[in-house]
């Protein structure tokens, strides 16, 4: 994710940029005590405990809706692949809308809410430890009228709709195991009227007209983190390809945009391809099969690392494609294991942007740490020297030091272990990481196996000292950067 705003100045002369910010969410209270343990509607993560489901590991989500834009309803029947991880006499998933029916390996099943946020269901019979089922759930209502974790997520007008954001965003649209940790592949169909036109993650499989309806079908064969499935609906400018490098890609733009901006964000989002092309020379191999993004007419104050294809508001530029982008290796291919570990994707996405500046005309990176650094570094009271980063508190994920700071983290990183060093670690870890999740902890273990130092220390300093890191001190990556 990016908010709105630009960090610390790392625009230049990269183009237009608007004020505003992206909001924060709080944890909700535990489930009842009935309801803990293994096939538990409360998951592991202690920043929001009801994201995610204990017993469960989901293999594929089958998804299907249809969405009626005058009524703002939305009906669904998802069909989700899963293993038990433990013996189940029920289980949970996540999900706000009204259930009608469950089925369980094809027979029907009890269920029952558990709060507002947990659909519990209870099969016909046992499921041991390491089976697989299939668990199939209808479900209909207006996503527009219900919050969770303080947040109200569905964003939709009368003409437009797309579901987009983070950390939450599937219980509005379809039950889950929604958290990062346990990923699945996707298909998704979407059924709204045929002069509407729907985008997703992945590849665009078809599209069928029925009656005024219409249905089409995305798939996502590499593993997902649930808040990362989306889908748009409206009337879109598309054009296709491929990159240079042979990447296809999908670019939409909304033409609810007055005509002079959908001009100007088109061109902007034209950029995807070349600036994919150019993140594969720094991380290795793009993870995906298709690249590309949108730009939704709503009214969105953040852009988000949509899988395979970002979503971004009418405020576009090459700075925020590059950070959305460059998620797509941090925090979508490497997802988080827990929310704590925000840094990985969110202080990486914003290096990146200071890499492609300092190779288009803007501060190197040298100049950028020293820049950074001069304008913290005369307020150590600040909350941006004061969060712990690595462990920030689900109130304080998208700060900006996380953002900031988290990149200053890697620009000193790479003077420490020296950037031969520092070039190495990055594609080591995207690499060794691929499709799966990863912990803050054992990139600090992989970059002392690929510089073969101690570095303790470092990473003391930057992410959980509070304190600003000492100037002139070589083992914090900062000899000779300039303070006041």
């Amino acid at each position: 994710m990016r908010r709105l705003v630009a960090p610390l100045g790392l625009l230049l002369a990269l183009v237009l940029c608007l004020p505003g910010l992206a909001g924060s969410a709080s944890a909700l209270p535990g489930v009842e005590a009935s309801d803990t343990g293994n096939g538990s509607a409360q998951g592991t993560d202690p920043y929001w405990p009801l994201d995610g489901n204990g017993g469960t590991d989901a293999q594929h989500y089958d998804v299907r809706v249809r969405y009626d834009f005058a009524s703002g309803r939305l009906r669904g029947r998802t069909a989700i692949t899963m293993r038990a991880t433990a013996d189940l006499r029920s289980f949970s998933l996540d999900l706000l809308l009204p259930t009608t029916a469950v089925k369980v390996d094809g027979r029907r099943a009890r269920f029952r809410r558990v709060g507002k946020h947990e659909l519990r269901v209870v099969p016909k019979a046992p499921i041991a430890a390491g089976a697989s089922f299939r668990v199939v759930v209808r479900y209909a209502g207006k996503p527009g009228a219900y919050r969770y974790a303080g947040e109200r997520n569905w964003l939709a007008s009368g003409t437009e709709v797309v579901a987009m954001n983070q950390p939450h965003m599937a219980p509005w649209w379809f039950p889950s195991n929604d958290h990062p940790s346990d990923k699945a592949t996707f298909d998704v169909r979407v059924t709204v009227p045929k002069g509407k036109q729907v985008v997703g993650n992945g590849v665009r499989v078809g599209r069928t007209v029925r009656r005024g309806m219409a249905t089409t079908h995305w798939r996502m064969s590499d593993p997902m983190a649930t808040y990362l499935a989306f889908f748009a609906a409206g009337r879109y400018v598309i054009d296709q390809g491929t990159t240079a490098t042979g990447i296809p890609f999908y670019n939409a733009v909304s033409r609810g945009l007055e005509p002079k901006l959908r001009g100007f964000v088109r061109g902007q989002l034209a950029r995807s391809g070349a600036i994919t092309d150019w993140l594969q020379t720094k991380l290795g191999p793009y993870p995906f099969a298709t690249t590309g993004g949108l730009v939704t007419g709503l009214d969105v104050g953040f852009a988000l690392e949509n899988q395979s294809r970002p979503t971004y508001g009418g405020w576009i530029y090459p700075g925020v494609i590059v950070h959305e982008l460059a998620h797509q290796w941090f925090g979508d291919s490497v997802a988080v294991q827990r929310w704590r570990d925000i840094w990985l994707n969110e202080g990486f996405a914003t290096y990146m942007e200071a890499v492609y500046a300092a190779e288009h005309g803007g501060p190197s990176l040298v100049a950028y740490l020293d820049r950074a650094y001069d304008k913290q570094c005369t307020s150590p009271a600040t909350d941006f020297w004061r969060l712990d980063i690595a462990d920030p508190g689900a109130d304080h994920i998208f700060d900006g030091a996380v953002y900031d700071r988290g990149a200053m983290v890697l620009a000193a990183l790479r003077n420490r272990i020296t950037p031969v060093h520092f070039d190495t670690l990055l594609q080591t870890w995207v690499a060794a990481h691929h499709d799966g999740n990863a912990t803050v902890e054992q990139f600090e273990a992989l970059a002392e196996q690929v510089s073969g130092e101690q570095l303790d220390g470092f990473f003391n300093a930057w992410l959980r000292s509070g304190t600003v890191p000492a100037q002139n001190n070589a083992d914090n990556g900062l000899a000779g950067v300039f303070c006041g």
